[in-house]
């Protein structure tokens, strides 16, 4: 107790308590400006960071990380654009709730779902740290590579009408996520003899484009002219129904797990524990088909899931050197740079330090209640009182801005265009667009994991199912692929006439 004590005195300091608001603040905007994300803004502050102290570094980091989740979901409920890519499960709810009038409950139940996700996170840092990170040990290649195949096959199955479209998607996000170098043999692949595409598709580019072009073309094709009333946007008017706020209850207690024990998991993310969250709200819901046209559920669950990922994936950053997603790999490079060497010994070296950092986590997921519901419900929902021949030129403004400073090049306009396009005429035929994100982010990681995992065994692929938790994967994944086709059917035999 002593440990956090002495932490918790040294991070309520003016400096680093004034950079968490700050940072938190920052954070929330950046979130909610479509092609804006985290990872952009953590990794230009760290050159800044040489000079300060550690501690007033890694609480602007933990603002912009916490505020930036949770931004996100402002454009997602307010025009279906996700803000950052963990958000894309929040817009399947919280859209259809501002398109009746209750964007002011969706933010809300975003707000707190965030903060009550990160301080979960923040807690399972704290306490079960050391015990949680052992757990990463049993996992090998070939549970990696089961877990990538299980969310793609659940998130295909699950998201849209018919689950072949579902899962069409995602081989189309598979496929275009083996452009580029071959991380293993170093072979090049669909880059067609071009330098540019060595590193393949960029994913924030493919994303912003996938997912905020189609929008705007959609609401080119409205012509509104006038825009939202303040009496249709309902801010200041969205009461709760009884007991609506304590029905969201166990949505934050599974989200929380889900998200935790996705972060823990390396190279998992944000994203991912977001649609496992979702899926996990719809399947134990009483209605399951109100997911996807406006079920408050659905918000908490997505939005609650990705936040609990935020300080878990620390877990394996902190303990073992071993980042669980890209934030967390920029923050072993902010030790780094203040000459601080990740791992075990950092607990015992630099306690107060790493305990500071996991206060700090703790506190600006507390700030999100206050400061983030603040901006969110007087400030940026105020953008759907915008006519929207106004908001398409914003939003293209903003999209090309925050595409072209990713890596300076005009290339990834074009891709933009061009992944923009797609998802509009994919929407248009009803194939779901989130399975092709998916399987742009988890393709890589099953491809890398099978072939470790054949490499090692020198050939035998049974040894993918011959591991207790490779197996169990297996079978959960086989059960979500297989779940659908049964109801299905089930569907036909009580419709089939007597």
């Amino acid at each position: 107790m002593e440990f956090y004590t002495n932490a918790l005195t040294s991070v309520l300091a003016w400096g680093p308590l004034g950079a968490m608001i700050g940072a938190t603040l920052l954070g929330v905007l950046i979130g909610a400006l479509p092609g804006l994300n985290p990872v952009m803004a953590i990794a230009l502050l760290l050159p800044l960071t040489y000079s300060m102290d550690p501690l007033i570094a890694l609480g602007m980091v933990a603002g912009i990380y916490n505020g930036s989740m949770y931004g996100g979901a402002i454009p997602a409920i307010l025009l279906r654009i996700p803000g950052t890519p963990a958000s894309i499960a929040t817009t399947f709810d919280g859209f259809p709730m501002a398109d009746r009038g209750e964007a002011s409950k969706a933010l809300k139940i975003a707000c707190w779902s965030s903060a009550i996700g990160g301080i979960a996170s923040a807690i399972a840092l704290m306490t079960m740290g050391p015990l949680l990170a052992r757990l990463t040990l049993f996992f090998g290649p070939a549970e990696y590579f089961w877990i990538a195949i299980f969310g793609m096959a659940s998130v295909g199955v699950m998201v849209g009408s018919d689950p072949v479209k579902g899962i069409m998607a995602a081989v189309l996000g598979l496929l275009i996520g083996t452009m580029g170098i071959d991380n293993l043999s170093g072979q090049a692949r669909f880059t067609f003899g071009q330098t540019w595409l060595l590193g393949g598709l960029d994913l924030v580019v493919v994303l912003v484009g996938l997912y905020a072009l189609p929008p705007v073309l959609q609401l080119a094709e409205k012509r509104d002219l006038v825009g939202l009333s303040s009496g249709q946007l309902k801010l200041k008017s969205a009461p709760f129904e009884k007991g609506e706020i304590r029905g969201l209850i166990p949505t934050w207690l599974r989200s929380s797990g889900i998200g935790i024990l996705v972060g823990i998991l390396p190279g998992a993310g944000g994203n991912i524990a977001a649609f496992l969250s979702y899926n996990a709200a719809r399947n134990a819901s009483d209605d399951p088909a109100s997911f996807g046209k406006g079920n408050p559920q659905g918000v908490a669950a997505a939005e609650c899931g990705n936040n609990a990922d935020n300080a878990a994936s620390m877990i394996p950053a902190l303990s073992l050197g071993i980042p669980g997603n890209v934030v967390a790999a920029l923050v072993l490079s902010a030790l780094t740079i203040h000459g601080l060497q990740p791992g075990p010994q950092l607990f015992h070296q630099n306690p107060i330090l790493v305990g500071g950092f996991m206060m700090e986590m703790l506190i600006t997921s507390v700030l999100i209640f206050a400061l983030g519901g603040m901006v969110a419900t007087r400030v940026f929902a105020q953008f759907q009182r915008l006519p929207g021949v106004l908001l398409v030129p914003s939003i293209l403004i903003l999209m090309c801005v925050g595409v072209y400073v990713i890596n300076g090049r005009m290339v990834d306009l074009w891709v933009m265009l061009a992944a923009g396009l797609a998802g509009y005429f994919l929407e248009k035929v009803n194939v779901p667009l989130a399975p092709v994100i998916l399987g742009m982010i988890l393709g890589p990681m099953a491809e890398q994991s099978v072939r470790r995992a054949l490499l090692i065994s020198r050939g035998d692929a049974t040894e993918l199912l011959t591991r207790p938790l490779s197996a169990a994967l297996a079978v959960m994944t086989l059960l979500v692929i297989l779940w659908p086709i049964a109801k299905s059917l089930q569907r036909r035999r009580k419709a089939k006439p007597v």
